[in-house]
């Protein structure tokens, strides 16, 4: 049963209700609302949105603007590029790079040696576009074949670029978010990056069979061995405490070379193949380049694929998001926060 509360009650000699005091309502968040047995004419305080809101006997129904918002952390990864690779008993390429790497979380780094960034003003109630890029597919070598590069990752204004492909035997690597490494045996170079998003591809040595390491969001790829036929590694990627850990991502993608495939960045970048053997895939979601893959086995090589991007929301956990169907997502709770992973897909998120 409900109790009315007051100090004193006065006659009035108008026909209007007179109060001294401010007028203060029953104050509920959306949730709490929302489980109440109500009655058209109910009446609250909406504390999650700053609004005074009324029920019409089947829905709630805000009288005045939102006037709450809110700061919320955000780290944007775009996906991998795919290794480069060759026809049988040729050289190899190179590796992929890693998605372009953006953060705004607790002062963190960001691709390329930048810092972290602003952090984003939410209004309740407003949608927000999201894109997930996926990572760039495999390459078979019918013919000396350049990597792809990956797709891009957004989330309102904030973008990233996908990460360049892997140069095929003979060219240079692609450019990206972090740029593909270079093909064998020509003295060629790795992809430039985005700035601020990653880091150059590595370049390969004239004479040589070994081939450039993809570029990683926190490190160039490594170049090819001067002197002995071997690939350089890919460039590490960039750790970040959002979701409550330290967790590495967008490592480049490994090289290859006639003495074997080389390792991919730390961060999820994959590892090179050895002779004809297959690139390994960066990983998913970790934005992570596809090793490259080479025919010296006698075979023509298959590169890896680069790892899909992420979209990671940190926000105050007395808010709750919306997630259109088409993104796939899950929710954790970190202290104070809640943690939104957007693993896929295209569509708006709010909240509420």
């Amino acid at each position: 049963m409900s109790t009315l509360e007051t100090n004193s009650i006065g006659k009035y000699n108008g026909n209007n209700v007179s109060i001294d005091d401010a007028l203060r309502l029953k104050s509920y968040t959306t949730t709490q609302r929302d489980a109440l047995t109500s009655v058209a004419g109910d009446t609250i305080y909406n504390s999650t949105t700053g609004t005074i809101d009324f029920y019409n006997g089947s829905s709630w129904n805000a009288t005045s603007a939102t006037t709450f918002t809110f700061s919320l952390s955000w780290l944007v990864i775009a996906g991998g590029g795919s290794g480069g690779t060759s026809i049988a008993n040729n050289v190899g390429g190179g590796g992929g790079g890693a998605g372009g790497y953006r953060s705004s979380y607790n002062s963190e780094t960001s691709g390329g040696g930048n810092g972290a960034e602003a952090a984003i003003t939410i209004t309740p109630s407003t949608n927000y576009a999201v894109t997930v890029g996926a990572g760039a597919a495999s390459v078979y070598a019918s013919s000396n074949s350049y990597g792809v590069d990956g797709s891009d990752s957004s989330f309102s204004s904030i973008s990233t670029d996908g990460g360049g492909g892997g140069g095929s035997v003979l060219n240079n690597g692609r450019a990206g978010g972090s740029g593909g490494g270079a093909g064998g045996y020509h003295a060629k170079v790795g992809g430039s990056p985005t700035t601020n998003q990653g880091y150059k591809g590595g370049d390969a040595v004239s004479g040589r069979f070994g081939t450039g390491g993809g570029g990683g969001a926190g490190a160039v790829g490594n170049n090819a061995h001067p002197t002995d036929n071997t690939g350089g590694t890919g460039g590490n990627g960039v750790a970040s405490t959002i979701t409550g850990s330290s967790v590495t991502r967008a490592g480049g993608g490994g090289g290859t070379g006639s003495n074997g495939g080389h390792a991919g960045g730390t961060g999820g970048g994959g590892a090179g193949g050895a002779g004809s053997t297959a690139g390994t895939a960066g990983t998913a979601n970790t934005g992570g380049g596809g090793g490259a893959s080479n025919g010296n086995g006698g075979v023509a090589g298959t590169s890896g694929a680069g790892g899909s991007g992420v979209v990671i929301l940190r926000y105050p956990n007395s808010y709750t998001i919306s997630v259109d169907s088409g993104l796939t997502s899950s929710t954790a709770t970190s202290g104070s926060d809640k943690i939104t992973t957007i693993t896929a897909g295209t569509g708006n998120v709010s909240w509420s």
